[in-house]
């Protein structure tokens, strides 16, 4: 029982957390009717500064870590990246109808990482005192593009005729060239080469928590608008969006649970990892999917995870650290 209400605690306190109170308020002015409006330039930039932000803090970090420990977290995320997507296949494509690529398309979003969750994890986190390997965030693509290759591998699979074979090396090259893989990925290999640490301490970490808060003021003002586009499909897909962060959230925390009994992974690292699973991707996976899956109506995959999968991953954030409190504590 008291193990319980300590959960219960910690949980609450995180939900009084600013950067979650910015996702709450855009929703709330939404659904009063606000016009307030966020430029689509000024949400792109401000995404840009926080990815590059997070691979710059990352390679920093690889380049005076030990490449050993990094390797089992990685392992873990790729796995969790497909196993996700398989979950989806298996589950929601069959209640898609006639079109089992609306459901494929879903998993794959849900299998990717929304970078907006992982900042906004990263924020909490450091509020509660809760640290983790400054190398954390660079499992991202890890987990990211094995998640939409194997979606849209599946979808290929799916309307295939005559045996035609995905072109797997071509996914690949544009799931990198997408706009969030590569300022990730630019910023990752800026961090281990080239020295940036005045520039990262001078410029990207001090805009990193207010670029933030307009981050999630816009997703919530999204998320309730894009409720409208979830009630033209199946309500199953309202269900997957709210059961599936929570069930790839768990199964994320049980893998860095293990990386951390094999490795010592950090409990912050395990919350990461968790955080990772839980979310769906609100930058690289729409543009990508939309273009290698364009028979999926995006309506279903678009509308599941940004108007109930990204404030769901958001709001189990508590969920997760909560439960660190909890069993690290044992």
């Amino acid at each position: 029982m008291e193990l319980a209400l300590d959960f219960l605690a910690a949980f609450a306190r995180q939900l009084q957390s600013p950067t979650l109170a910015f996702l709450l308020g855009g929703m709330a002015i939404a659904a009063l009717g606000s016009r307030l409006e966020i430029p689509d330039a000024v949400y792109r930039f401000i995404v840009v500064v926080l990815l590059l932000r997070i691979g710059l803090g990352a390679g920093i970090a690889i380049r005076e870590a030990d490449l050993s420990e990094i390797l089992l977290p990685a392992l873990a995320a790729s796995v969790l990246g497909v196993v996700i997507v398989l979950i989806g296949r298996v589950t929601l494509a069959p209640l898609s109808g006639p079109r089992p690529e609306d459901g494929i398309a879903t998993a794959g979003l849900f299998g990717a990482v929304s970078a907006s969750t992982l900042a906004a994890a990263m924020v909490l986190m450091d509020e509660d005192g809760l640290a983790f390997e400054a190398w954390v965030p660079a499992l991202y693509p890890f987990m990211d593009i094995p998640a939409l290759i194997t979606a849209i591998v599946l979808a290929q699979l799916a309307r295939a005729r005559g045996g035609a074979r995905p072109r797997i090396g071509a996914i690949v090259a544009d799931s990198l060239r997408g706009s969030a893989l590569s300022a990730l990925a630019l910023g990752l290999v800026l961090g281990i080469v080239a020295r940036p640490d005045a520039v990262y301490a001078g410029f990207y970490d001090p805009l990193f928590r207010g670029f933030l808060s307009i981050l999630m003021l816009v997703m919530g003002m999204e998320a309730w608008a894009r409720l409208a586009e979830l009630r033209r499909v199946a309500h199953v897909y309202a269900v997957y969006g709210v059961t599936a962060p929570l069930v790839h959230g768990g199964l994320g925390f049980a893998l860095g649970y293990l990386a951390h009994l094999a490795t010592g992974f950090s409990p912050g690292g395990v919350v990461l990892l968790a955080v990772m699973a839980a979310s769906s991707s609100d930058i690289s996976g729409p543009p990508t999917l939309r273009a290698a899956i364009p028979s999926a109506n995006p309506a279903a995959y678009v509308g599941a995870s940004t108007s109930v999968g990204t404030p769901v991953a958001l709001l189990s954030i508590p969920l997760w650290i909560a439960l660190a409190d909890v069993v690290f504590s044992l």
